[in-house]
């Protein structure tokens, strides 16, 4: 069995939004629509700290998208099975032809990492410019990070992985416990976000 997941180290994670642009850029995601993000865990503000000036202040960020769950909350609710997880690869996908647009799987997931294309996408130019095999953006239904699974399913690596200059994404097979990615899934300072929810996410922060 095959289950592909990322680890990020955090500490080596600059918060640059490479990944969040690249992203955008290789999925041809319309305005308003991002599949990744970086959250600060500072103060309310990007860049800022938490704490108080003249006393103990810190910042630190990571980036969040899609954890391709082992049991994801988003594939039990879709009453339309639009949502489902990929038996070769573990990757979480979505069918847009199938989508109804509840926006249940919205409500599902623990991240809120699933956004609605509400109306017809509104693209940046008049031509694509991403991946010609990404995903196509439909008007009312869900979206979400794929793993970049058009380029996955081929032997590559997400794109974020790639574009990412400060090397702090690792991507492969969990399940092999012989891969770089499950050696480091494996080391005491790696982290499943909101593991309690019983959702079992295969993106692992390193702190």
């Amino acid at each position: 069995m095959t289950q592909y997941g990322m680890v990020i180290d955090v500490n080596r994670c600059v918060a640059c939004n490479t990944c969040v642009v690249g992203c955008k850029v290789e999925n041809n995601l319309p305005k308003d629509m991002w599949w990744n993000k970086v959250v600060n865990e500072g103060g309310e503000n990007p860049d800022s700290p938490a704490g108080t000036y003249g006393g103990e202040m810190s910042m630190h960020s990571y980036t969040l998208a899609c954890q391709h769950c082992d049991d994801p909350a988003c594939v039990a609710v879709c009453p339309a099975g639009a949502t489902y997880k990929d038996t070769e690869t573990g990757i979480v996908l979505q069918e847009a032809d199938k989508c109804i647009g509840c926006g249940l799987c919205l409500e599902a997931c623990p991240y809120d990492v699933r956004k609605l294309q509400e109306g017809d996408p509104v693209q940046y130019a008049d031509f694509g410019f991403g991946a010609a095999a990404a995903p196509q953006h439909v008007a009312g239904t869900a979206e979400k990070c794929t793993f970049c699974y058009h380029r996955v399913k081929d032997g590559d690596v997400p794109f974020c992985v790639e574009v990412c200059p400060g090397r702090a994404r690792f991507f492969g097979d969990l399940d092999d416990p012989n891969s770089d990615v499950a050696k480091l899934a494996a080391q005491a300072n790696a982290e499943q976000m909101l593991s309690e929810a019983g959702t079992g996410p295969n993106v692992y922060l390193l702190r």
